[in-house]
């Protein structure tokens, strides 16, 4: 049987993180994960979506004509089909990032896809879920984004940093939770850290707000 697929949204919008922030960017957003961030700012992608086929899925992508397709959610990871999605696109010549939680293990997914990890700090609620053998699956190209709740989150996330030299190998992002952490504290944070760090701001948000489908 052909695989299959739970598709909450496939949207075409502005890359609103990682380095690629501020491209044209086709996301696919699957539905479902295991895990439940404190701050998760797209629960609504947990449960529901529509069941759709690799090559409906696929159809639905590429006529939006970006060169860059996302696939996130959710956890992309926990669905089978993703994998066989991701060759469709690569095929198509997309440029191809994944945006998962850290908590599925990496292996199989492609190396030529841009996977952008998050490290789940404390103030997640989830920190017992990051697999500290992804941070042997990273390629060059590939980054670490850490949400941040409070000022303990970031003492947590330099120490995990530094102990790992993982801002000389990778794009170390952090981000606040917009709700709790002011975006200007996180930056002076960052500026007097002495690490080679990059401050996410969620570039969509700051457009069009905490809204589905922007």
């Amino acid at each position: 049987m052909e695989p299959t697929l739970r598709i909450t949204e496939i949207f075409r919008s502005i890359q609103g993180e990682s380095t690629r922030a501020g491209y044209p960017c086709t996301f696919v957003r699957l539905t479902g994960c295991s895990l439940r961030c404190v701050w998760c700012d797209s629960a609504y992608a947990f449960s529901g979506g529509e069941e759709m086929s690799v090559d409906d899925a696929a159809a639905r992508i590429l006529v939006l004509g970006t060169e860059l397709v996302e696939v996130t959610g959710g956890e992309p990871l926990e669905q089978g089909g993703v994998y066989p999605l991701i060759d469709r696109l690569l095929s198509a010549g997309k440029t191809v990032m994944i945006e998962t939680g850290g908590h599925v293990p990496l292996d199989r997914v492609d190396p030529r896809v841009i996977k952008i990890v998050d490290v789940k700090a404390p103030g997640s609620g989830l920190q017992h879920a990051n697999l500290p053998e992804n941070l042997d699956r990273l390629t060059p190209r590939d980054e670490l984004k850490f949400v941040l709740a409070d000022r303990a989150d970031f003492d947590w996330a330099i120490r995990f940093v530094e102990e790992r030299g993982l801002d000389a190998r990778h794009v170390v992002t952090f981000s606040p939770v917009w709700e709790s952490l002011p975006a200007a504290d996180l930056a002076e944070w960052i500026r007097d850290s002495g690490r080679n760090l990059r401050l996410g701001l969620q570039i969509h948000k700051i457009l069009w707000g905490d809204v589905p489908g922007r």
